[in-house]
């Protein structure tokens, strides 16, 4: 039996669903979600293996117009992932036009070595009418020339066998890459951070913005079979202290309590989390903090 193999770069603007579409095709959760945009800072491996082959999708944070440090590091993070792949799938949200940030994604893309495979995927296809969907193909399928274009909805996981074909048959033959039961390349204590920050998106709304990121202190094992788990949530003002802790500590503790369910499903074992808060004027931009998080450009 012949065997398919390829690195598939899943890029678009953010909070077109590039983290659940990868949910959703490995069938388990490793990347987090909420309806926030800019939810994924960083890439990501997911890597679903099949008798026949072996798909390893690169998720990558949403490409958009920067306005601080932070956002220029996303946008390194999903332009550098389409370097040495074998397709890039470009997903996009069908219930909508193209925006400014899709038609800059073009450009992006027409940079791109034509040898690189490319798949156009409107998403949230369960959003729109039929005559609007046809539509929207139209003026998507204009911004990337010559691509293969397919249709789902990743969040009622409609169209994912289809995709999931056609994808098999874009890949090169090669043998795998990774052992069969590898599904992500981050360590579980990075997972675990992305899903407290996850917690906080989704708890808090739009109370806080997206100046909030989260570092794990203290990762350890117990002789229990339990994990322990430290971590700080930064925030830019004193003002968002107030809000991530609550009254009375209440919204912190909805947040701890949230995560750790997450957590505990991911790793299969009970959790003990500890959550602080700090404030980090401006975190954003501060080249150090940035780095000392986890956001540093490469040279």
């Amino acid at each position: 039996m012949t065997h398919r193999s390829g690195f598939i770069a899943i890029i678009g603007r953010p909070n077109v669903g590039k983290s659940t579409l990868l949910n959703a095709l490995l069938g388990q959760k490793v990347a987090a979600v909420s309806p926030r945009p800019q939810t994924t800072r960083k890439r990501q491996l997911g890597i679903l293996t099949l008798d026949n082959a072996q798909l390893v999708f690169v998720d990558t944070p949403g490409i958009h117009n920067a306005k601080h440090k932070l956002g220029e590091f996303l946008n390194y993070e999903a332009e550098d992932s389409l370097t040495g792949v074998d397709l890039i799938l470009w997903l996009v949200d069908a219930s909508t036009s193209p925006t400014e940030e899709d038609k800059n994604i073009s450009s992006l893309l027409y940079g791109i070595s034509p040898r690189t495979r490319r798949m156009l995927v409107l998403n949230k296809t369960d959003l729109a009418q039929p005559d609007e969907l046809s539509a929207r193909e139209t003026e998507y399928a204009a911004l990337m020339d010559k691509a293969n274009v397919m249709r789902v909805s990743a969040a009622r996981r409609l169209g994912l066998d289809e995709l999931t074909e056609a994808l098999i048959q874009a890949v090169p033959e090669r043998e795998a890459e990774y052992p069969e039961d590898q599904i992500t390349d981050l360590y579980e204590k990075e997972i675990a951070g992305d899903l407290i920050r996850e917690a906080c998106l989704i708890k808090l709304r739009d109370e806080v913005p997206h100046g909030m990121a989260v570092r794990i202190d203290e990762f350890k094992e117990r002789e229990n079979g339990m994990a322990y788990i430290a971590a700080t949530i930064f925030v830019e003002r004193e003002s968002q202290k107030g809000i991530v802790i609550g009254e009375s500590g209440k919204m912190l503790k909805t947040i701890g309590s949230a995560a750790r369910k997450e957590i505990e499903e991911m790793g299969g074992r009970k959790v003990f989390l500890e959550l602080r808060v700090k404030v980090s004027k401006d975190w954003r931009n501060d080249a150090n903090m940035l780095k000392q998080l986890g956001y540093g450009m490469k040279k």
